[in-house]
């Protein structure tokens, strides 16, 4: 199950959430011929990555803001980019360029030492935009609580689209990453759980500035928790061709 695209474009070009993206692609491709080098991938990821031990010993801060540019293959990439492309644009409407940057830098670097101050021992490379945009999925949980997010549910060979609100989608994400957190090894690898919900909570706590701005809870009357913009309209999915047999 995951999202796969909103129903609520923005009402400007979202030029920060465009060149964040081009330039998490642009970064992985120039390392892309050494993915196959596992040694020379642990030493590039050892020299750029988020080591806690290391932050926790005074050393590698510069990983805070270098190790969210990084990706550990084209899954780990594409998802990223994904989940930025369908609420990013209307982040960045909302806050405006260049504040967006910086409140999507903030959430990266807080989702990284939230990491670092759950599992300080830990010295597997962390790696991923995941933290700072779940700092973004946390504003718009804040800002379009109502906002129909379409997720694609699979199931063997089952598939159906499903119109879902925003806060059912990101509270079940943010519960997911929570739980994944409190079983979590510090040092087996695999998912930052913990970046992910500081950066969520970052977000949600960046975000209540703009909000407040807007006029709180009279925002949310306003706009009925979308953003303030007419929904964009999608072409219904064709049935199945698949013949149905009758049973006899």
């Amino acid at each position: 199950m995951f999202p796969i695209r909103d129903h609520n474009p923005s009402g400007r070009v979202p030029y920060i959430t465009y060149a964040l993206m081009a330039l998490n692609i642009g970064i992985f491709l120039c390392y892309l011929p050494i993915l196959s080098d596992d040694q020379a991938l642990y030493a590039f990821y050892n020299a750029y990555a988020l080591v806690p031990a290391r932050i926790e010993a005074g050393q590698g801060y510069y990983g805070l803001g270098t190790s969210m540019f990084l990706h550990g293959g084209w899954m780990h990439l594409a998802g990223n980019m994904l989940f930025l492309y369908i609420y990013g644009d209307n982040i960045e409407d909302e806050m405006g360029h260049v504040p967006y940057l910086l409140f999507y830098l903030a959430a990266g670097i807080a989702a990284g030492l939230t990491q670092v101050a759950f599992e300080p021992s830990s010295r597997v490379p962390m790696v991923g935009a995941s933290g700072a945009i779940a700092g973004v999925m946390g504003a718009y949980l804040l800002l379009f609580p109502k906002a129909k997010v379409d997720v694609l549910i699979i199931f063997i060979v089952f598939f159906r689209i499903f119109p879902l609100p925003a806060w059912i989608l990101l509270a079940l994400w943010f519960g997911m990453q929570f739980l994944g957190g409190i079983g979590s090894d510090p040092n087996a690898g695999g998912v930052a759980y913990w970046a992910h919900a500081g950066g969520f909570v970052a977000g949600v706590l960046g975000a209540i500035p703009v909000w407040l701005k807007r006029g709180g809870v009279g925002f949310w009357r306003r706009t009925d928790g979308h953003p303030p913009h007419p929904d964009a309209t999608y072409p219904a999915l064709r049935a199945s061709g698949i013949p149905k047999v009758k049973r006899k």
